[in-house]
């Protein structure tokens, strides 16, 4: 039987954990006197029409196929952000640790092979607040995984999960995502700190708010020297359609108009600024740039 998006939304959270791989994504580059990388939690396995559902299926077919793409299955990796100025080691998301699917919750032994451990991460920045981001904040006490860390989160994506009205209303299909923030983020109530968009909420480190994937998404603008950076978790979620037709609507965003509108916005600064981006779901490690050619935007992974 195929598995619909539906589906995929309301069984994604039982499925038990299986080893994964663990690998460093990206090699470490250069931000100024900082290193930017990326660190592996595995992949997803998603129905193509967690995306696809709401596109125009003729115009659809030949970007498919001239990526390569299934409209059946996606395995998108997941590849989180980590920023080192010398004081602060930043870890941008959690991962999805070991109750989401079993291809994913790496993140523990990427940085394991990377030569971190738990204590040396100084702060964990929330993107936002879907269970591939956020649902490894715990450990198998249901304490915080990085019990040294500073947690940090946008307040207007704070605010949506913590609102009790949110399961019921983000819909059946993704009422066990709400559930499942809530339970992390209850653990750290008391020592979250919150912030809005445009706060530099670290030295070199400012909040941009690029919402539709969910209500409070968040962005970051890393700068250090000259050189700077676009962390955009999932507000650009993929390589293929969201450069090829940014302005189409996504069955993974929650607001969809937002989320294209957002996409437009994120694309024309990326681009008149020639800025780098490390995107959660872009492929080769997330991290690269932004080009145009006679069919829309391309990613073009790597740090040259």
């Amino acid at each position: 039987m195929r598995q619909t998006r539906r589906s995929f939304l309301q069984s994604a959270a039982t499925v038990p954990f299986a080893w994964v791989l663990p690998r460093i994504a990206c090699a470490d580059v250069s931000l100024g006197s900082a290193t930017l990388t990326t660190v592996s939690d595995g992949s997803l396995t998603l129905p193509g029409s967690f995306i696809f559902e709401p596109m125009p299926k003729d115009e659809l077919a030949p970007i498919l196929k001239d990526y390569g793409i299934s409209d059946d299955r996606l395995t998108p990796e997941c590849n989180l952000a980590l920023y080192r100025d010398g004081t602060n080691t930043v870890l941008f998301d959690v991962g999805s640790g070991p109750d989401f699917m079993p291809t994913a919750g790496a993140i523990l032994d990427s940085l394991d092979a990377a030569g971190l451990t738990l204590e040396d991460i100084t702060h964990v920045v929330f993107t936002h607040a879907h269970p591939d981001h956020i649902w490894g904040l715990l450990d198998e006490f249901d304490e915080p995984l990085f019990y040294d860390a500073t947690y940090m989160m946008g307040r207007a994506e704070w605010d949506y999960w913590w609102d009790p009205e949110t399961v019921d209303t983000i819909g059946d299909a993704r009422a066990a995502f709400a559930v499942g923030a809530k339970r992390r983020m209850e653990v750290i109530e008391d020592s979250v700190q919150l912030f809005d968009d445009g706060e530099e909420i670290l030295p070199g480190i400012a909040a941009l708010s690029t919402p539709g994937h969910t209500p409070g998404h968040m962005s970051f603008e890393l700068r250090n020297g000259s050189d700077s950076a676009l962390v955009i978790g999932d507000a650009i979620g993929n390589h293929h359609v969201a450069f090829r037709k940014p302005e189409w609507i996504s069955g993974s965003d929650q607001d969809g108009a937002m989320a294209a509108a957002t996409r437009k916005v994120l694309f024309d600064r990326i681009t008149s600024e020639q800025m780098q981006i490390i995107g959660f779901h872009l492929p080769q490690g997330g991290m690269g740039r932004v080009d145009t050619d006679a069919e829309g935007y391309v990613f073009v992974p790597g740090d040259a």
